[in-house]
């Protein structure tokens, strides 16, 4: 007997073809009342209407046949679009009999190469930014840059605020890296992978941004001799007097210390700041070197590789207290939070042989929804007695 599976993928554009941008189009959707419940058919409805507009867009059909002995024996069929939705707009609602007619109005664009962030796109992220270990410190001494380990997080950590689309926590002064040679890959005593879980719990942060300065030298040491020739050379622009940054920048999330990210990020420049022009490093006297401009520019592609390497990933926050079938979240308002958002319960359980490995998250199948928001936490209820379905404090809670 043989057994083949073939898959088929065609490309379908329905209608008219559009450019890249942005396009305005609307769709319908309907959806049966079941019990009278009016929201959920409204819901439900929008949902389809909104599915209605994507496939009006760019329309992707997947075939795939089993065949047995040359006879097909199953074929399945999925359509899926690469549409991204923005700006939905309620135009018309009618009720026909026992059905809710619904249509949206939208802006519609080509997803092409980003991702389905989903709800968690609308959410701020907790991210702490730690501090960078400088490897080779006396580098640093030209220029009086010793604190760049220190001010490169603070410079990140600005600009992502300036963004505001994450919550910024401000950790500049822990550094993850005892050992800057083999990070990020050090362990601890205990074997655990560095102390990213422990510093993340500590300051309620879902990921983690760490990283290593590896070269903050010049070019060439002798140009910069406190000898007259040195200093003849350095004004005419016959001396080397380029530097250079490699920085390794790494993302964690914080609830399995897992990296998500990693990348080395390196650029160079003339330093030609003279003694005591230059105060430290992201100083005035620093940024008005090329070498500064140029690092500069640098700090800028690191803020928003982070941005766009987090911009996939769910919203996940810790459960911190469950009383019967309350739940308190660790999130609230200043993340995104609203009343009525629902969050999928995930169970977090370390086995008893490895109590030091990386927490594993089973999904429970159950729904926490909110009916309090406050600023820094939420309050919300599940179906049955949190006891009933093991779901207790530290466990977590995500919108995907």
């Amino acid at each position: 007997m043989t057994l083949i599976i073939r898959t088929l993928t065609l490309a379908v554009l329905l209608g008219i073809s559009f450019a890249a941008s942005a396009v305005t189009l609307e769709g319908t959707g309907i959806a049966t009342i079941h019990g009278g419940d009016l929201d959920a058919a409204r819901a439900a409805a929008r949902e389809a209407a909104i599915r209605d507009v994507a496939l009006q867009r760019d329309v992707r059909v997947s075939s795939e046949e089993t065949v047995l002995n040359g006879r097909i024996t199953d074929s399945q069929l999925t359509v899926s679009s690469r549409a991204q939705i923005s700006h939905v707009e309620v135009v018309d609602e009618r009720r026909v009999g026992n059905a809710l007619r619904v249509t949206v109005r939208a802006q519609v664009s080509d997803r092409e190469g980003s991702c389905q962030a989903g709800d968690a796109s609308s959410l701020r992220k907790r991210v702490a930014v730690t501090g960078f270990t400088l490897q080779q410190p006396e580098q640093a001494r030209l220029g009086g840059l010793d604190d760049a380990g220190q001010m490169l997080p603070q410079w990140l950590q600005s600009g992502l605020q300036a963004q505001g689309n994450l919550q910024v926590l401000k950790a500049s002064g822990t550094q993850l890296y005892p050992d800057v040679m083999n990070a990020p890959t050090s362990q601890q005593f205990n074997n655990r992978l560095t102390n990213v879980i422990d510093v993340s719990r500590e300051l309620g942060a879902q990921f983690v941004v760490a990283g290593v300065i590896r070269d903050i030298g010049v070019e060439d040491p002798s140009a910069w001799n406190t000898s007259v020739l040195h200093s003849i050379g350095r004004g005419l622009g016959a001396s080397n007097t380029e530097r250079r940054f490699i920085a390794d920048m790494m993302i964690f999330d914080g609830f399995s210390g897992s990296p998500v990210y990693q990348k080395r990020f390196q650029t160079r420049g003339r330093w030609d700041a003279g003694r005591g022009q230059s105060s430290g490093f992201a100083s005035a006297g620093f940024l008005e070197t090329p070498y500064g401009q140029a690092v500069a520019d640098l700090v800028t592609q690191m803020r928003n590789d982070i941005q766009g390497a987090l911009a996939c990933q769910p919203f996940m926050t810790r459960i911190t207290r469950v009383e019967g079938t309350k739940v308190t979240l660790a999130s609230g308002a200043t993340a995104g939070l609203r009343p009525g958002d629902t969050l999928a319960l995930y169970r977090s359980y370390s086995h008893f042989d490895s109590p030091d490995a990386t927490p594993e998250l089973l999904e429970a199948d159950i729904e926490v929804t909110l009916d309090n928001v406050f600023p820094e936490y939420a309050n919300g209820v599940i179906p049955q007695y949190g006891a009933l379905e093991n779901i207790q404090r530290g466990d977590i809670a995500i919108i995907w």
